[in-house]
């Protein structure tokens, strides 16, 4: 119940009354009606393709190497591809700012792909580690070609997995704000974006509902794609596991072409370390130094360090709901598979929504809905951990839930049958082996917590904002030391981000989930 009361207030809930405000008010036929709408639709969907296919061609190489690959290094790759996946996406959109200073298409699709090749490498990489190779190997003794042979043998296995990595990609790249936002500005606009812009600045609320509406279907239409691929992954084909080795000929080229893809994803990041540093008059610490004032000429209500703390405390808060919510969630998943449940599918399904769902619908849901709960929450610190816990929580699942399922289920039994309880049982067997997981959840959370920026833009209050929100003001204020305020901060959140993410690696488990 816990679960379900957690999704049925905190998304259901919110995401429900966006729908029943566009239809309410006759938003839907008039924003359905006005051609500038598809126009909006047109470049979403075309910039998430061309985003996706950018991901795929740069991921599959990583794939292959962590996957395949006996080679020195490849734990620097698994980290180096997983750094951009969890940075906050303002953070981003900065790094590449710094890059192209006038933004426009083509950095905005560089910069959804930036995010996702993690996603990409992670996905087809897992199953690619599995696929039997002595097929390729019996189709490379019969004369075929090495390109041939992975065409004819090994593409249809990935078949799967590329399918369901693609179908995520879009979805991200569909729903990206923070990124749109910084690159695009007012030229180029996503739905994401428009839902922003005619709630906060237009106050046009039945327009954005309209909207929101329009892309939570596009959303649901994507998912059931992106579920039929991974069950096709996870009933098409008997695996194996198949241990890495060095490569050989043409391999070599393969994993060459790895390299370069991070060697391209450290770019921004090297990028955005030097804006940083960079002044008009030379090299300076000015950005950092001006992180303990409010910015020029009071930007800021805050100082960048109290709105760093406030990042932090609010993230803590948001992983800790996280873990309660998700834990519990893969333990009734655990028990309700075993017992073949229906209803465990889809409980898994319901689980992932948010994670796909626009964080800015959602934030727009909460200032709609959440005045009827007692003392108008809408107002009460609690909202924004509670916002963000929303996104964390399906992470947490995905991480712990093959951990738990790969217990051996002898063990529970043999542990019920001396006399433990249930909640013994657990304490004793499952919480020792998915220990690790759990600390990889929490961290991985808690990064992706700090970095939250679409649904913390629309609830955080102007007294106690978090780092992102402040970085985006900073940037939207004209001012070399606001500026620089706000690449330093985004500086100190990659920095963060990238230690989580090395600590995570070093406790990650071979069955540790899909992230």
């Amino acid at each position: 119940m816990v679960p379900l009361a957690f999704l049925g207030v905190f998304f259901a809930w919110p995401v429900a009354a966006i729908v029943g405000l566009g239809f309410g008010e006759g938003g839907v036929l008039r924003v359905l009606g006005d051609g500038a709408t598809w126009d909006l639709v047109g470049f979403t969907l075309g910039q998430a393709a061309a985003a996706t296919l950018f991901a795929l061609v740069a991921g599959m190489p990583v794939a292959f190497l962590l996957a395949r690959c006996r080679v020195r290094g490849a734990g620097v790759v698994r980290a180096a591809v997983m750094v951009p996946f969890v940075l906050p996406t303002v953070v981003v959109g900065l790094a590449f700012r710094a890059l192209w200073p006038d933004g426009g298409v083509l950095p905005i699709v560089l910069a959804n792909a930036f995010f996702n090749v993690a996603v990409v490498a992670r996905t087809v990489g897992g199953l690619w580690a599995r696929v039997d190779r002595r097929a390729e190997d019996a189709a490379r003794a019969l004369g075929a070609s090495r390109p041939r042979a992975f065409t004819a043998v090994t593409l249809p296995a990935l078949a799967p997995a590329i399918g369901s990595a693609a179908s995520v990609v879009f979805l991200f790249c569909a729903t990206s704000f923070g990124v749109v936002l910084v690159l695009g500005g007012a030229r180029h606009r996503t739905l994401e974006t428009e839902i922003y812009l005619r709630t906060v600045e237009l106050f046009d609320l039945s327009g954005a509902a309209a909207l929101s509406l329009l892309q939570f279907v596009a959303v649901v239409a994507v998912l059931l794609v992106g579920g039929a691929a991974r069950r096709r992954r996870e009933r098409g084909m008997p695996l194996r596991v198949e241990p890495p080795r060095r490569p050989t000929g043409g391999e070599w080229g393969v994993v060459a072409a790895a390299w370069l893809v991070v060697a391209l994803l450290l770019t921004p990041v090297v990028g955005l370390l030097v804006r940083s540093l960079a002044t008009r008059d030379g090299w300076s610490l000015d950005g950092y130094r001006a992180l303990a004032g409010t910015g020029e000429r009071g930007t800021l209500a805050v100082t960048g360090l109290d709105a760093a703390l406030n990042s932090v405390r609010v993230a803590t808060d948001a992983t800790l709901v996280a873990l309660a919510v998700g834990v519990l969630s893969a333990v009734v998943l655990v028990g309700l598979r075993r017992h073949g449940s229906w209803f465990a599918e889809t409980l898994d399904t319901a689980l992932m929504l948010p994670l796909g769902v626009s964080a800015v619908t959602v934030g727009f849901g909460y200032l709609v809905t959440m005045d009827a709960l007692p003392g108008d929450f809408r107002t009460s610190p609690l909202l924004v951990p509670l916002a963000q816990a929303l996104v964390v929580t399906p992470l947490v699942v995905r991480i712990v839930l093959p951990v738990l399922r790969a217990v051996d289920e002898r063990l529970r039994q043999a542990a019920a049958t001396l006399g433990a309880s249930p909640w013994r049982v657990w304490r004793e067997v499952d919480l020792p082996l998915a220990s690790r997981s759990l600390v990889a959840a929490a961290g991985f959370g808690f990064v992706v917590a700090l970095g939250e920026f679409g649904a913390t833009s629309f609830l955080a209050r102007p007294d106690a904002p978090t780092l992102p929100v402040v970085i985006a003001r900073l940037m939207s204020r004209p001012g070399q030391l606001n500026s620089q305020m706000a690449y330093a901060a985004c500086a100190l959140l990659m920095v963060v981000t990238t230690v989580a993410v090395l600590a995570i690696e070093r406790l990650r488990v071979p069955s540790g989930g899909e992230f």
